[in-house]
């Protein structure tokens, strides 16, 4: 068998020439085997005869882009399991709408080449099953760390789910510093000051949401002997913003009311002088 069969095979799908060059021997430097192609439709059809181990789709394309193939892969068994990674320029949302779409990672296109190889074999390294993400990612990515001000928090906790993570995810912003620990995706274990488990989950995603700072750190392949988390990511995410939405409806009927009653009182003491005068003979 010859090296370049052993090496994982890379579709990556861009039209930009010269990116695609770029980030293709950024990856032939990790170890991988690349085909490019400048069409998603025309790469599909490479699927069925040269199986990759991950497919990188920008995001931008006209005719079919990453959020229109990881649909029509997910719907077919035999490349259902093909990891999906979306290359697309930034932006808030880039990464919840990556999701939404079936793609299991997502890489700014803006970071440097060999930033985005190393990224790419740090997820797929962490998929394999039985992996220790600490024995085999470099030192230089071993951890992901990030600003909560341009990535909020359920969006963090939705990609380390997609991405079947196992490490520590330790969040610090204001008054709140917690950490959240996942097993294969999966949350296992969280503790904030006092509190643990889906309280101390709940707690967190509350303190940090609208908060407009703070920092997460997420260190791969730490684990944790307890197992407190009992509700699934989504659930207490639906939860927590649940919470949040009855807060701010009642401070809002509370402003309400207390207008309320301040208008009352300035319409009593109007009143009041205009009725002695026109009591007054």
């Amino acid at each position: 068998m010859n090296v370049a069969a052993a090496q994982p095979r890379i579709l990556l799908i861009d039209s930009n020439v010269y990116f695609s060059k770029k980030l293709s021997d950024a990856l032939k430097t990790e170890g991988f085997d690349v085909i490019t192609s400048p069409q998603a439709a025309y790469a599909l059809t490479m699927l069925e005869w040269n199986r990759p181990a991950a497919v990188l789709c920008a995001t931008n394309l006209r005719e079919m882009s990453a959020y229109e193939i990881a649909p029509i892969l997910r719907a077919d068994a035999k490349t259902a399991a093909i990891p999906i990674i979306a290359v697309g320029n930034g932006g808030e949302q880039a990464l919840m709408e990556a999701f939404r779409s079936g793609c299991d990672d997502y890489v700014d296109r803006r970071r440097a080449p060999d930033d985005i190889a190393a990224h790419v074999r740090a997820f797929l390294v962490s998929r394999q099953e039985g992996f220790q993400p600490t024995q085999m990612v470099p030192s230089s990515m071993a951890t992901l760390t990030g600003d909560l001000s341009r990535m909020d928090l359920p969006g963090v906790i939705q990609m380390l789910n997609q991405a079947r993570q196992t490490g520590a995810l330790n969040i610090n912003s204001g008054d709140t510093d917690g950490v959240i620990y996942f097993d294969g995706g999966e949350l296992s274990h969280a503790e904030c000051g006092v509190l643990f488990g889906d309280e101390a989950v709940i707690h967190i995603l509350k303190s940090c949401e609208g908060a407009g700072r703070g920092v997460y750190k997420f260190v791969y392949g730490t684990t944790s002997t307890q197992h407190t988390v009992l509700r699934s990511a989504t659930d207490l995410m639906l939860d927590a913003m649940r919470e949040l939405d009855e807060a701010a409806h009642e401070a809002e009927s509370n402003d309400s009311g207390e207008e309320g009653s301040e208008s009352e009182n300035e319409s009593a003491s109007d009143s009041g002088p205009n009725k002695i005068e026109l009591e007054r003979p």
